[in-house]
């Protein structure tokens, strides 16, 4: 029979990593200590390795893209609002003329 499907806190996941990632214990070793496969203790060291340059980035590089991606929204909204201005203001003139025209007929 199936185990149910397990959800790992993120400290859950750091830990067994860092222990993989320190050799004391071979992978097969943290795996079976922990009740977990030895594959995804293979994925969650190989991860920790890939992402640790993450930890030492400027903590607002986030913070700067989003106000970035602000003002660029800011930007187009103030662009799409003059178009709208801008269609309604075409759509009035050519009412205007269409009724200003006598009715064209045989």
């Amino acid at each position: 029979m199936r185990r149910p499907r397990r959800n790992h806190s993120s400290a859950f996941k750091a830990r067994i990593a860092r222990e993989a990632i320190q050799g004391l214990k071979t992978v097969a070793e943290i795996a079976g200590d922990s009740e977990i496969h030895v594959c995804q203790v293979s994925a969650w060291k190989k991860e920790l390795k890939a992402n640790t340059a993450l930890l030492f980035e400027r903590t607002n590089a986030v913070e700067d893209a989003r106000d970035s991606l602000e003002k660029k929204c800011a930007i187009l909204e103030r662009k799409v609002g003059q178009l709208v201005i801008e269609k309604e203001y075409l759509e009035k003139m050519r009412a205007a003329g269409d009724q200003s025209k006598p009715p064209s007929g045989p």
